[in-house]
């Protein structure tokens, strides 16, 4: 204990200044960041993969139930790739705000305009107490390709009837669908 003391007493104004303010700087170094706060986001853009997960399986189990009922098709597997995931346009609020200022001396005219626009989202209640953004218009997955495996797929007139009807329901271009034999 007197080491310790008697270290601190041969300490000159400049060296507890130094160590203080190193103190300092280790409190600041470990306050969190805005990286720790955009935690919060990536666990947004999990969710959203999830859900567009979510939306290809459910546009695959919706076609395979569909195309399984078809005669001759058979036992079927689907797979469908995304270009992209789709979106949720949010309503925004924008406020304008315009001023002018004129001011002269004699014989000089001085007229300045300063314009302002701000951007909020509009905010609505989920229902739990929260607050989400409110949606105002979903857009579809964009479809990339479409890959199909029936049993009925050596048939060339079941493979045309089969591409048309994934060109109908998903607006696909018959160069993305492919249907092939299954084993």
């Amino acid at each position: 204990m007197n080491r310790w003391t008697d270290w601190a007493k041969k300490l000159k104004k400049e060296q507890v200044l130094i160590l203080l303010l190193a103190g300092v700087l280790l409190l600041v170094i470990s306050i969190p960041t805005e990286q720790d706060a955009g935690a919060g986001e990536t666990e947004n853009t999990i969710q959203e993969t999830v859900q567009e997960k979510t939306d290809r399986e459910i546009l695959e189990e919706r076609l395979t139930k569909a195309l399984s009922q078809v005669e001759g098709v058979g036992k079927t597997e689907v797979m469908i790739t995304l270009k992209s995931d789709g979106r949720r346009i949010v309503e925004k609020d924008t406020e304008r705000s315009e001023g002018r200022d004129e001011s002269g001396q004699e014989g000089t005219a001085s007229v300045n305009t300063t314009a302002e626009e701000r951007e909020s989202t509009v905010y609505a209640s989920d229902g739990q107490g929260g607050e989400v953004p409110y949606v105002t218009e979903t857009l579809e997955p964009e479809i990339a390709g479409v890959l199909i495996v029936a049993q009925g797929g050596g048939d060339m007139a079941l493979v045309q009837e089969i591409t048309e009807a994934v060109m109908a329901l998903f607006g696909v271009e018959a160069h993305k669908i492919k249907v092939m034999k299954m084993e």
